[in-house]
């Protein structure tokens, strides 16, 4: 694990006061970003997540496809993450989780 790049509870509080601070975040969006963060906590990493699909929703407590698609595609569009498909059944996909919403709008 790259200590320089490793989650700490702190960092995931920061990130978790940056969220609830911002109006344009419900529920969902929380809770995704909640499994996120828990994820690349368990993997000791803070920007670079490995993730599935059917991880996120169960972390998330999300339990239908079109729920979990609007929210997280909407994150992407606010600029809290960055998502790179793997279409590759051997690796998972990688999400970008950035500190600030690229979008400031």
């Amino acid at each position: 694990m790259n200590q320089a790049n490793s989650t700490t509870e702190e960092q995931i509080i920061d990130y978790l006061s940056l969220y609830m601070e911002d109006p344009k975040l419900n529920v969902w969006h929380l809770a995704l970003l909640t499994a996120i963060l828990s994820l690349g906590y368990r993997q000791g990493e803070r920007q670079r997540i490995k993730v599935s699909r059917s991880k996120l929703m169960k972390l998330s407590h999300i339990n239908t496809l079109p729920t979990y698609h609007k929210y997280f595609k909407q994150l992407q569009e606010l600029g809290y993450i960055r998502y790179n498909p793997s279409y590759h059944p051997g690796y998972k996909s990688e999400v970008t989780l950035y500190e600030k919403r690229l979008s400031q709008n």
